[in-house]
């Protein structure tokens, strides 16, 4: 029996980005059964409504393509100014459509966030989860998953070493797949 695929957006692109490092934990400690796999968003031109009638990029088909060919989705965000970062709500909206041909809906989703400071994202996580309704996504409730201080929970090489973080992002990790597995 082939694996269930599950998609990982990282809201980041910056080059060592955190969220990045937290999805390379959650896929190299993927549960027997399931294929967790990164969908890249960096190379997203700006979504642009012209575009509906006039023919996408093909960067845009592929990307749509690679959201449909999965089961769900885990999102992994920053937070940038109390809200996701551009990329990543450019990637929700050029795979949302032309209107009617939304490839999230219908996915079950987990967010997780993080920040460098005490907040933990509250604000992406959020303000992602009010576009993953629209969307029509339903959307792990529990556990919430608010990561704060996240640069203290990396060794220079990148890899997870804070205990407690990694006990808890399997655990979620869990519920996700329980989740998901409803749809």
């Amino acid at each position: 029996m082939a694996a269930k695929r599950i998609g990982i957006v990282v809201g980041s692109i910056r080059k060592g980005a955190y969220t990045k490092k937290i999805a390379d934990f959650l896929i190299a400690h993927t549960p027997e059964g399931y294929q967790l796999e990164l969908i890249e968003i960096a190379d997203l031109p700006l979504y642009n409504q012209d575009y509906d009638t006039s023919g996408s990029p093909a960067v845009y088909d592929d990307f749509r393509q690679k959201v449909k060919a999965v089961a769900g989705i885990i999102f992994i965000t920053p937070e940038h100014n109390r809200s996701i970062p551009a990329a990543l709500k450019n990637a929700l909206d050029v795979a949302s459509r032309p209107y009617g041909k939304n490839v999230w809906n219908a996915k079950p989703a987990m967010v997780i966030s993080s920040s460098i400071s005490g907040i933990s994202g509250f604000g992406a996580n959020h303000h992602l989860r009010q576009v993953l309704t629209f969307l029509n996504m339903p959307t792990l409730q529990q556990p919430e998953v608010y990561l704060a201080n996240v640069q203290d929970y990396f060794d220079d090489n990148g890899q997870l070493v804070n205990k407690e973080t990694a006990a808890f992002l399997l655990e979620a990790l869990d519920a996700y797949i329980s989740f998901a597995a409803k749809f």
